[in-house]
């Protein structure tokens, strides 16, 4: 079920699935993805009380003007305001992609919000920001991101002809009737142009993220086309809590789509405190 649920200023399209008074599983889409990423892993969490919103800039009604709006503290600030909405004193974070760099910086500085952290495919940001300082792999898999920041050159390149190049960032490895919702979304007046703003707004609250305390596992495929093994290998290094690093092999970035069935397991295990 998906509802409208105003959080202060904004209005957040949020879908929740299974009991109300089930444990707690809070799931954070990426770029240049939507909720419906998680739908093929819902029947298997369907046990725990999901909530997955479609997050700030993808929700029509919270997609303010300006990047100063869409720095990662903001977008941390909407994760303990849905739980705050929700009534819930603490939930298992879930992140992909984008999603997973809010998740890091949530449960960094909202440890005793976050019951547990399950990070997909992005390490912790400080790992990050090494790999892109030190490590060559990681500097051409992110060449990317200065394209995505530099002005509205990416507006001009991936919206012509109803998003096509948005969709080639799926290549196969993702259902199209999925890759048509993620792009109607970010087809909408404004839309990539928000959620473009939150690499525009990366600044130091976003590369100077605190260890995490909290139990996590960091899920990272060796096929994937924008993490290098050597930055996510780095991630071990931010985490003080109970920690495993779970390794997909012949799995692309996009794991949620492509690896639902296994990323719902690792999930579970984690929600349970279980090994992988």
């Amino acid at each position: 079920m998906t509802s409208a649920i105003t959080l202060g200023e904004h209005t957040f399209d949020v879908t929740t699935a299974g009991p109300s008074e089930g444990t707690p599983v809070v799931l954070l889409h990426g770029f240049p993805e939507t909720p419906a990423c998680w739908g093929p892993m819902l029947p298997r969490l369907a046990q725990y009380r999901v909530i997955a919103p479609a997050q700030r800039g993808y929700s029509p009604g919270a997609r303010p003007v300006g990047v100063e709006n869409y720095t990662v503290d903001r977008l941390g600030g909407d994760v303990v305001a849905l739980l705050d909405h929700f009534g819930i004193r603490s939930a298992h974070l879930v992140g992909h992609d984008w999603g997973a760099a809010v998740a890091w910086w949530t449960a960094a500085h909202h440890p005793d919000r976050v019951a547990s952290l399950t990070a997909v495919s992005v390490p912790h940001s400080s790992a990050f920001s090494w790999g892109l300082r030190e490590d060559p792999d990681q500097q051409t898999r992110s060449r990317y991101i200065g394209v995505f920041r530099d002005g509205d050159a990416a507006e001009r390149a991936l919206l012509p002809d109803d998003g096509r190049r948005l969709r080639d960032m799926f290549g196969d490895a993702v259902d199209p009737a999925l890759v048509d919702e993620h792009v109607r979304v970010l087809t909408e007046p404004g839309a990539l142009t928000a959620a473009l703003s939150w690499y525009r707004a990366m600044g130091r609250e976003f590369t100077d993220v605190p260890a995490i305390r909290v139990p996590t596992t960091y899920v990272w495929s060796n096929r994937d086309e924008a993490v290098s093994r050597a930055t996510a290998e780095k991630c071990a290094e931010h985490v003080t809590g109970p920690y495993r690093f779970v390794e997909l092999d012949g799995v692309s970035h996009w794991v949620p789509e492509q690896a639902p069935d296994r990323l719902a397991d690792i999930i579970v295990d984690r929600v349970e405190g279980t090994r992988v």
